[in-house]
């Protein structure tokens, strides 16, 4: 079972989550300002976070922000707020996977399962794990979980290595979007939306551009493939 820190100030919907949450035997520790959150993670180990964006001290879009800074613990997003742009925004500032308000406990319970099969799993499919993988002059090292383009060392996000990984054990190969949702993402559905953002930052992180791709690149209505600069 994980270690679970629900951050929600609603004291209601913060009370059926840590019921929810320690009926499923998960251990739980709640908090409801962002500082109190920020100070429980630089203190404890936990497996996931659940974080509401209405906070009463702090954004919680700000407060993901500054947890990117000391912990790469996955994080949940939890939110009433259903705006798109915003959604994208908070994918891109690190945010593992989000649940609009109103969501059911079986919910919550499948997205926590897919987020720490992630993090406990990673990615990289049949590859073995000791295998360093070589695409051009970008190599990723599964078992020390490094990559580095020419030389340089790549500074990723779990998620990020995960479906770079993935991807390079199958060069050349156009891997279609519900094989990411099922191998990286662990899930057998989801919106296509995820695998876009994750794919624009990985592609920052490689120097390039959906508009002008070097190692990735996407077929529309296909699938993606990573494949060394022609």
């Amino acid at each position: 079972m994980a270690s679970v820190l629900v951050v929600e100030d609603d004291q209601f919907v913060r009370s059926a989550l840590i019921r929810h949450l320690s009926d499923a035997s998960h251990t739980v520790r709640s908090v409801g300002t962002a500082l109190e959150a920020l100070r429980e993670v630089a203190h404890f180990r936990f497996d996931v976070v659940i974080l509401d964006l209405g906070l009463p001290d702090l954004d919680g879009a700000e407060a993901l922000k500054m947890l990117r800074g000391i912990t790469d613990v996955p994080v949940i997003i939890a939110t009433a707020r259903d705006d798109e742009g915003e959604i994208v925004r908070l994918l891109n500032d690190g945010a593992d996977d989000y649940l609009t308000k109103p969501f059911s406990v079986e919910h919550l319970s499948a997205r926590m399962a897919a987020v720490l099969r992630r993090s406990r799993g990673g990615a990289g499919g049949e590859q073995p794990a000791r295998q360093v993988l070589r695409v051009g002059g970008l190599t990723v090292d599964p078992l020390r979980r490094q990559a580095e383009l020419d030389g340089t060392r790549l500074d990723l996000t779990r998620r990020e290595f995960d479906l770079l990984a993935f991807l390079a054990g199958r060069p050349g190969v156009v891997v279609p979007r519900k094989e990411l949702l099922a191998e990286v993402w662990q899930q057998s559905y989801g919106d296509d939306q995820t695998i876009d953002v994750h794919l624009s930052w990985l592609r920052r992180k490689l120097g390039e551009t959906a508009a002008n791709p070097c190692y990735l690149h996407t077929l529309r209505g296909v699938g993606v493939k990573l494949e060394p600069p022609r």
